[in-house]
């Protein structure tokens, strides 16, 4: 369709001049003077369907980002020197029987699971002397100062200790409780324990230890409790010293009668927070550890549902509200604590930290004592063959090599990944890029100052009806209102407004000139005097908008 004469003098349209000095491909031959045709029909469909494409596009990378998806990568890295880890050790039997009294029994009884009729049988098959005549039971009882007592000192059971070929005795270990009783940990990191370190893996380069379990101490069995043991050796955790020992949960047994070689391999765990992964960013919240983890997070929770539930705490709990009284554990903590580990899932969630440590265990074992070594070993600590044979253990922890494991969590997608696939679907379909957004932008801005400013402009016109005057004295009796009229010379300037907005506005005005007011330059619309009708109406309405927009 061929342009009219009127559209010629008229010129092209805003759009069409857009399209022209756009950096948006296709768009220049769809918007053309004159009329549609083939051509741009063929363009505006392929345009529409490029641009079609690139939306459908972008919304599937932003759906794929939203889905926070991460990936895990593994990496061994070596080291020159690593820290050793902390390792707790509990015997299996937490009470020894040579440490039991009357009063005792009569106080735990119910832990051991012996009936009151039982008591003088239980005291016999101990080796304790027995009365039912003239016993008074105490008025009062100590749980932890018993537990101290009565459970096995790591003096008597400790029978050689090496780390890294030198001698370490009792002194290297710190006391620690558990549901064990008293235990004891290896490398703790606490004050006054510096940390030990390692230059080479192997055995030989780790802790070795001999012990003997005390098999001879170990309390008889009268009866299922939660105290009841079963087996003979000793628990063993191995640890970073930044959690705390849950080695009832997490401890792996270790036999009398055997050597145990136990390689390890430090492991560094990062995770990624909300909404990639589902770690702990955050620091712990507890007043009994300042570090989280898992186990520390655990230990606090069961802590806190003891003292709402039975008003008290275990022994190995920290803290400083109330320990429980024996028959307070039969009745309340204990029967609470299984409740809470086997069913009650949502009172202790304990998330995983986003950064931790852990070591990987092979375990192997070897028989000892041989049969050459027996005599010699019996020789050595005055004990029987048979003796040593059920009650000494020897544990070689180390580290199978200088280098430890890193397991990080990333994220599959980022912003800058998002950013670039937009961008490059933008460049493929529609051949623009950001300033072509932003030209889009600045042109949706004009169109809609121009759009404004006309309408303003034919209302004022349509209504106001002033009467003859000079508008230098309108200016003059206006001049506490309308304060950023400016005169200039024989001229009156008028705040900035958009070139082609004044040029519709005039529809013919004869002059246009730049005018330096108050030191400032300032495009404006200059008026010659002596000033006429229509110039006083497009002043006026000048004014109006320079009331409304900056005043």
């Amino acid at each position: 369709m061929a342009s009219t004469p009127e559209e010629e003098e008229r010129g092209p349209s805003d759009i069409t001049v857009f399209a022209g000095g756009s950096t948006l491909h296709g768009v220049n031959h769809i918007f053309l003077p004159g009329g549609v045709t083939v051509r741009r029909l063929l363009w505006a469909c392929a345009f529409l369907l490029s641009l079609s494409m690139f939306l459908y596009q972008v919304a599937d990378r932003i759906i794929y980002y939203l889905a926070y998806h991460h990936v895990t990568t593994l990496d061994e890295m070596d080291s020159p020197l690593m820290i050793f880890p902390a390792i707790t050790l509990c015997n299996y039997n937490s009470y020894r029987k040579s440490q039991i009294t009357q009063n005792d029994l009569s106080w735990m009884g119910k832990m051991f699971g012996v009936p009151e009729e039982e008591y003088v049988n239980f005291l016999q098959a101990i080796g304790q002397p027995a009365t039912k005549d003239n016993f008074i039971q105490s008025k009062t009882f100590n749980l932890t100062q018993f537990v101290t007592k009565a459970s096995h000192n790591l003096e008597d059971m400790l029978l050689n200790c090496k780390y890294r070929g030198k001698e370490c005795k009792a002194e290297n270990f710190t006391t620690t409780y558990t549901r064990y009783g008293k235990c004891y940990t290896f490398n703790s990191g606490q004050d006054g324990y510096p940390l030990m370190t390692t230059l080479k893996g192997g055995t030989g380069n780790g802790l070795e230890i001999m012990m003997d379990i005390q098999q001879d101490e170990y309390l008889p069995v009268w009866g299922d409790t939660d105290e009841t043991s079963y087996e003979a050796g000793v628990k063993v955790q191995i640890h970073s010293q930044d959690e705390p020992p849950f080695i009832d949960q997490l401890g792996f047994g270790v036999a009398p009668g055997f050597q145990t070689f136990v390689s390890c391999q430090q492991q560094r765990l990062m995770y990624l927070p909300p909404p990639w992964g589902d770690c702990m960013a955050s620091s712990m919240n507890s007043e009994f550890f300042s570090t989280y983890s898992i186990t520390a997070c655990r230990i606090d929770c069961e802590t806190r549902y003891l003292i709402e539930n039975c008003n008290c705490r275990m022994v190995h709990m920290p803290g400083n509200a109330v320990v429980c009284t024996p028959e307070q554990y039969k009745d309340c903590a204990d029967p609470a604590l299984d409740f809470l580990v086997e069913k009650d899932n949502d009172y202790c969630v304990c998330q995983t930290p986003c950064n931790t440590t852990r070591y990987g265990k092979e375990l192997s074992m070897v028989k000892i004592p041989s049969k050459a070594s027996a005599k010699y070993l019996a020789k050595k600590f005055n004990k029987t063959e048979q003796y040593i044979a059920e009650n000494i253990l020897v544990l070689d922890i180390f580290f199978e090599a200088l280098n430890y494991e890193t397991i990080e969590q990333k994220k599959a997608y980022e912003v800058a990944g998002l950013l670039g696939d937009i961008g490059g679907q933008m460049g493929l379909f529609i051949g623009a890029s950001i300033l072509t957004i932003l030209e889009i932008f600045d042109y949706l801005y004009e169109v809609r100052i121009y759009t404004y400013y006309e309408y303003v402009c034919s209302s004022v016109l349509h209504l106001l009806k002033p009467s003859k005057q000079n508008i230098h004295g309108f200016y003059k009796m206006q001049n506490i209102l309308f304060r950023n009229v400016v005169p200039c010379g024989n001229y009156y300037v008028a705040p900035y407004i958009p070139f082609h907005v004044f040029l519709k506005m005039l529809n013919g005005a004869k002059t246009l000139r730049l005018c330096r007011a108050q030191k400032q330059l300032k495009f404006a619309v200059i008026f010659l005097e002596p000033v006429t009708d229509d110039m006083y109406l497009v002043t006026l309405l000048i004014i109006m908008l320079e009331v409304f927009f900056w005043v």
